[in-house]
């Protein structure tokens, strides 16, 4: 079927309907069709674009209409492209549309109240590509054990090694000061009181179940999140997520899960080990700034760790871990455009990263503050 584009207009609205095969091969049918478009929807304020018959697509046929849709922008109409039918056409013709309009949309949106509406339309969309992210994500994980072949499980060493092994050093020496802030500050405000020898318990309590998990978690979020989340962007925008796709792989299952399965693994390992360093900080700073003889600390030490304070502090974490995952992936391939993207994708996945870390710590210490544990 050759390439033809059904433009009609009712009142001030515009529809754009292109059929048929828009390739390379017909090149010139589609040229003729793009310049016999426009001129039909004069007058219209605003064109809806539906691609449910397109029957074939390539980077030819995208670049003309993505050229059409533009001028149509450029003369003040608002397109809008209907992704539903046929999502992979309205990417392609997306990454060949010119920023232009967008930077004067932008530019006009100066008024705060005018931002704040554009940011409460856009949230709805945003809130579903969240829920359709995690529930794909969720169907991934078990289609993985089935098929495990679907999985890159080759990378998973690779992936360990580098938010896990070489995480150790920064994680561990921000846990470490950590403690040493938690030290110096007990000392300074139960001196007052005379009790200095609760400061090792306090030390304990405070890391174990609080800021051990959340410290390893915020570091990683900002080390693995954002390493993730510029990867599968510069994935993306490279367009080698379709060519996975067009070989039969599906990115959740070949991508998310084995970078999601490897942020879990390690960062319960990451937060023992701060867990360690800091009650290392912890007597530095009683040491320092007291007379406690150093056995006298370890034995307050020996005391204050149980069993709880450490699996309260520790079980947090696997959801801390995947939280990170699932955020730094989606926003890498939610990327859209050039290198520009990549950046913005990177800095969105973390701070949403760590924003979602100290709301699942929070919800988690109002569970142990409810339960009593």
């Amino acid at each position: 079927m050759s390439a033809a584009i059904r433009a009609n207009r009712e009142g001030h609205r515009g529809y754009l309907a292109p059929s048929g095969t828009f390739d390379l091969a017909h090149a010139a049918a589609v040229k003729r069709a793009v310049e016999d478009a426009a001129p039909r929807l004069q007058g219209c304020s605003s064109v809806e674009v539906d691609l449910a018959h397109l029957d074939r697509i390539d980077g030819a046929g995208a670049v003309l209409l993505a050229r059409l849709l533009d001028r149509l922008d450029a003369d003040g109409r608002r397109t809008h492209v209907v992704e539903s039918p046929n999502p992979k056409a309205a990417r392609l013709i997306a990454l060949y549309r010119g920023r232009g309009a967008d930077r004067r949309t932008q530019a006009r949106q100066t008024n705060a109240l005018e931002r704040i509406g554009a940011a409460a339309a856009e949230l709805p969309g945003k809130v579903k590509q969240a829920f359709d992210f995690i529930g794909r994500s969720a169907i991934a994980f078990p289609k993985s054990i089935v098929s495990p072949r679907s999985v890159d499980w080759r990378s998973l060493p690779k992936l360990l090694q580098e938010m896990g092994a070489n995480a150790v050093l920064v994680t561990s020496a921000a846990n470490m000061l950590v403690g040493l802030i938690i030290g110096f500050l007990g000392v300074s405000q139960l001196k007052r009181f005379g009790s200095v020898v609760y400061v090792p318990e306090l030390v304990v309590v405070a890391q174990f179940r609080e800021l051990g998990p959340l410290v390893t978690a915020i570091v990683v979020a900002g080390r693995s999140g954002a390493g993730l989340a510029s990867e599968l962007a510069t994935m993306k925008v490279s367009e080698e997520i379709d060519a996975l796709q067009s070989m039969g792989f599906d990115p959740f299952r070949w991508l998310v899960v084995p970078r999601c399965l490897a942020l879990v693994a390690v960062l319960p390992l990451l937060t023992w080990i701060g867990d360690v360093l800091a009650l290392v900080g912890g007597f530095i700073a009683t040491a320092v700034s007291t007379d406690m003889p150093p056995r006298a600390y370890f034995m307050a030490t020996d005391q204050a760790i149980t069993v709880s304070h450490l699996l309260a502090g520790l079980i947090k974490t696997p959801f801390l871990g995947l939280a990170i995952g699932l955020i730094a992936c989606a926003q890498g391939l939610a990327a859209r455009g050039g290198a520009a993207a990549v950046g913005v994708r990177t800095t969105a996945a973390v701070v949403l990263a760590i924003l979602g870390v100290i709301v699942i710590d929070a919800v988690f210490t109002l569970i142990y503050a409810v339960t009593g544990i």
